[in-house]
């Protein structure tokens, strides 16, 4: 229970990493409120709030923090991917995903670390697109560059009183990885090729990077902060040479 008497606002809490993170605070003593577009997904316990929330609108933000009296932990999850190139990308396309990755995590941290007190933490997801691009991800790489950078911003601008950290996934089995997958030529042989880069030779689960995000709330952790913690099962360590060929 080392969240036990916490807040947390948790976004993109439908499913995935976000669902996983809501499940793993939960488990640890949290009072989570989470959100996502639609309505309240199926099976969420009870005991969690949700709201239905567009983050790349301000004035919708704005009014559910207003509404918080309390709030100990930030989790900036919610993202949407498209798979698309800078020339065949369209305007929808910018203002969606630039909208939600971008906007979205810039609209939450504005509204809530006014009322966030000392010791309070705010934990972005970024992603190793952010450092790395990945083909054909044009403005999902460039919306996880910008959470990078903002998430150094609040360490240093609301320091000591907010610690802030973004966690950068590697390839995590939800919908994302699967869609990734899709603009290969031949899928099954790029997921092959892909698992065997990873070090831990497995994808990632959500409750990869859900354990490193209660980690990131905890006093543990209170020493860390403008740090970009990557959890990719060795994917970024290796070089482009394969060990198993030496």
């Amino acid at each position: 229970m080392r969240l036990q008497g916490k807040h947390a606002v948790v976004t993109g809490g439908r499913q995935g990493i976000g669902r996983a993170i809501v499940e793993a605070y939960v488990r640890e003593g949290a009072k989570v409120l989470t959100c996502g577009r639609g309505a309240r997904p199926h099976g969420l316990d009870p005991a969690i709030g949700w709201q239905t929330l567009d983050v790349s609108c301000p004035q919708a933000v704005g009014a559910v923090a207003q509404a918080i009296d309390e709030i100990d932990i930030l989790v900036n999850n919610a993202g949407v991917q498209i798979e698309k190139t800078v020339t065949e990308s369209t305007d929808s396309d910018w203002d969606l995903v630039m909208g939600t990755n971008a906007r979205g995590v810039f609209n939450l941290c504005r509204a809530f670390i006014p009322k966030m007190g000392h010791g309070g933490a705010i934990i972005n997801i970024g992603s190793i697109s952010g450092r790395v691009a990945d083909p054909s991800m044009a403005l999902y790489n460039a919306s996880k560059a910008f959470v990078h950078g903002l998430t150094r911003s609040i360490a240093v601008d609301h320091g000591p009183a907010i610690r802030c950290n973004a966690i950068c996934p590697g390839w995590i089995e939800t919908g994302m990885l699967d869609a990734g997958f899709a603009l290969a030529s031949d899928p099954e042989a790029a997921r092959a090729d892909a698992l065997a880069r990873h070090a831990g030779r497995r994808f990632g689960k959500p409750e990869d990077i859900a354990a490193m995000a209660v980690w990131l709330a905890t006093d543990e952790a209170g020493f860390a902060t403008g740090q970009l913690f990557t959890v990719d099962g060795g994917l970024t360590a290796a070089s482009p040479l394969r060990p198993e060929l030496f």
